[in-house]
């Protein structure tokens, strides 16, 4: 038998009056996603237990059947994984930002899409600039900075605080404040770069800062092969599921023209994924774009992203005889622009068929698979669960 899951990150939300009280998932037209329904059965994930700050980081653990309790130490190492960044001992690493910040204000938590390659230049100019911390470029917004004998700090996720004064959420704690020169030495360096002056002249916004968050040393992670039985693979645009996936042992499947962002290529992530469950047991389809949609408080492109996803699905459909879900990892609503930890709904066709007639939060609430917690999801997939309804 043989899987593949494709999960719309943040694609779950509320009701909208501008929807006429239905959800991004309700409107979209979303006729594949809805065949899985009809032609399966359904259920909610409840994947951030109340203990951990909602995010993908843990919610993906938790959809891949890993418990966050036993190897999640941070969002950082996850992904130095995919970076290529071997991580020693006592090395800390954060996941930062490029942000926008004007008067203590966070106007804009990814400075407003900067590209991959003026990042690059950006965080060329803070290499040496505070002795024992490395900086590394990464993909568009998101980088990683390494802190060498580092002993960890609490910190919030730029996405949180947009629009607000961020001085009561600066890093506290044992590295705080070699983090904050970090902030303070990029401030400096940005402030008249020639990459900052070129955004501002094309009318965008530039990075004045960077925000480092979500620490953590090397976590240890069981093989998805010992763990499961079975050769996972991993397609997406951001690191930090690579970063899951390479911990895990799992394929990295680059596809060209996926971009994490709206701009993505949906129909390559499709033809790579029928392309790739060929010679393995199980593929995963990370599409990043209903999440920026949520966090841009965009209806018309979070509408957008969720029927792009969709048209993943009906290509899969068409090809693939084999299990098929679909899933978000967490609600990124549009009211709130950030993550909520809502239990998301899911359908499976391949186990049963519980006469659900179309894909989303209300209808997969009355599925047969009732609410099912986060790592009890791949064990339900792969038929190692029974179908006990919980409430």
């Amino acid at each position: 038998m043989k899987y593949i899951v494709v999960l719309g990150d943040g694609m779950a939300d509320e009701p909208l009056e501008e929807l006429g009280g239905k959800t991004p998932l309700e409107y979209a037209d979303t006729p594949s996603m809805d065949q899985v329904a009809r032609e399966g059965a359904c259920g909610l994930l409840r994947t951030v237990k109340d203990i951990y700050e909602p995010g993908s980081d843990v919610a993906n653990l938790s959809v891949l059947g890993y418990d966050p309790g036993t190897c999640y130490t941070g969002r950082g190492p996850l992904e130095a994984a995919s970076m290529g960044i071997d991580l020693t001992p006592a090395d800390y690493a954060y996941r930062f930002n490029l942000v926008t910040m004007h008067g203590g204000v966070m106007e804009d938590f990814n400075a407003g899409h900067i590209t991959s390659e003026e990042g690059a230049a950006l965080i060329a100019s803070l290499q040496g600039t505070v002795p024992g911390v490395t900086f590394h470029p990464g993909i568009s917004y998101r980088n990683l900075m390494v802190v060498g004998g580092g002993q960890g700090a609490t910190t919030t996720p730029p996405h949180d605080i947009v629009g607000q004064e961020t001085t009561p959420y600066l890093p506290e704690g044992p590295d705080a404040s070699l983090l904050r020169r970090c902030m303070d030495a990029a401030g400096t360096a940005f402030a008249d770069h020639p990459t900052n002056r070129a955004r501002i002249a094309a009318g965008n916004l530039p990075a004045t800062t960077i925000w480092p968050w979500s620490g953590g040393k090397r976590p240890s992670i069981q093989s998805f092969r010992d763990r499961w039985g079975r050769d996972g693979g991993m397609i997406s645009a951001v690191d930090l599921l690579n970063g899951i996936a390479r911990y895990a042992g799992m394929d990295v499947i680059h596809v060209p023209g996926a971009t994490g962002f709206l701009d993505t290529d949906y129909g390559a992530k499709a033809r790579y994924a029928l392309e790739a469950i060929k010679r393995l047991d199980f593929v995963y389809v990370h599409v990043e774009a209903p999440d920026e949609a949520g966090h841009m408080g965009s209806v018309r492109e979070k509408v957008r992203a969720i029927e792009g996803v969709d048209g993943i699905v009906g290509t899969i459909l068409d090809q693939f005889d084999g299990t098929v879900a679909v899933l978000p990892d967490h609600p990124t609503p549009i009211r709130l622009k950030t993550h909520t930890r809502e239990p998301v709904p899911f359908a499976i066709r391949g186990r049963a068929r519980d006469g659900t007639a179309a894909y989303s939060e209300r209808a997969a609430a009355k599925g047969a698979f009732g609410l099912v917690e986060g790592p009890e999801f791949l064990p339900l997939l792969f038929g190692k669960r029974p179908f006990d309804r919980q409430e």
